[in-house]
């Protein structure tokens, strides 16, 4: 599985939420709505979610395993970083 593009749309109101992001996987198959969160520790990815019965909040989409989930956060934070480069270049 490749991550064939990377879309972001950067969030420019004050809070933990950053960014927006889409990706494609082998220019297949798109995941919409992954949020790039600014944490305690750094910047790191949720995945797309809704709110059960319950009121928790359940993944609708989301990585089986952690090397794959460590794939998509880098792809993902890395094109975040580099459209804020470019921002800030303008």
């Amino acid at each position: 599985m490749q991550i064939t593009d990377v879309r972001v749309r950067r969030i420019e109101k004050d809070g933990k939420m950053k960014a927006i992001v889409s990706i494609t996987l082998d220019n297949e198959f798109v995941i919409h709505d992954i949020k790039v969160i600014e944490g305690e520790k750094g910047l790191f990815i949720a995945m797309p979610s809704r709110k059960a019965a319950d009121g928790e909040y359940r993944d609708i989409a989301h990585p089986i395993n952690s090397e794959t989930r460590d794939m998509i956060q880098k792809a993902i934070l890395d094109k975040y970083e580099s459209t804020a480069l470019e921002s800030e270049s303008v």
